[in-house]
């Protein structure tokens, strides 16, 4: 499973707090798989083959919440923590910047730590760090990532997902 860890996509969905969500249609467009909404979990899923079949899920959730999307699909479909490649946005990155890693702990991020919490296991997982870079005074942090990235950052940061998405192969098969 993959998941792109958003606030709801409307109001939300070109904020740099939802390039996970970005990432993840990005994926659904290179894949050719639409998107749709499944209210009993709580976002938009679809179905990709990545060496084996992978769901895909946007929470439509706010993001300090996403657990309970994560969580419910996962336990619908009886996919383990350390099965499900979580996506989402970093402040200690430079846009332009991912990092796949695998490993346990949220490094601050409230979706990640949310996730984690509803799992209730301390598990390592697959994760997709996006860097959207951070703001110079550590106070305009909620307001730095709410707002969408300059043109810019918006050029280096979707260079980088399409570059990742041809590596995604290769780090699922090391997960």
């Amino acid at each position: 499973m993959m998941v792109g860890l958003a606030n709801p996509i409307i109001k939300y969905g070109k904020t740099r707090h939802n390039i996970g969500s970005r990432y993840l249609q990005m994926v659904a467009k290179h894949y050719r798989e639409h998107l749709k909404e499944e209210k009993k979990f709580f976002g938009y899923t679809g179905v990709v083959f990545i060496k084996n079949k992978i769901r895909l899920l946007i929470p439509n959730t706010y993001m300090n919440i996403s657990g309970k999307s994560v969580f419910s699909m996962a336990s619908f479909y009886r996919i383990p923590l350390n099965e499900i490649l979580l996506i989402h946005d970093e402040l200690d990155l430079f846009p332009g910047i991912i990092k796949f890693k695998y490993g346990i702990g949220h490094n601050g991020h409230n979706g990640l730590r949310n996730v984690i919490n509803t799992f209730d296991k301390k598990e390592s997982f697959p994760r997709i760090s996006i860097g959207i870079g951070r703001p110079i005074q550590k106070k305009e942090v909620a307001c730095f990532v709410l707002s969408p990235p300059t043109e810019q950052e918006n050029i280096l940061i979707n260079r980088a997902i399409g570059k990742s998405i041809n590596k995604i192969t290769k780090f699922i098969n090391l997960s």
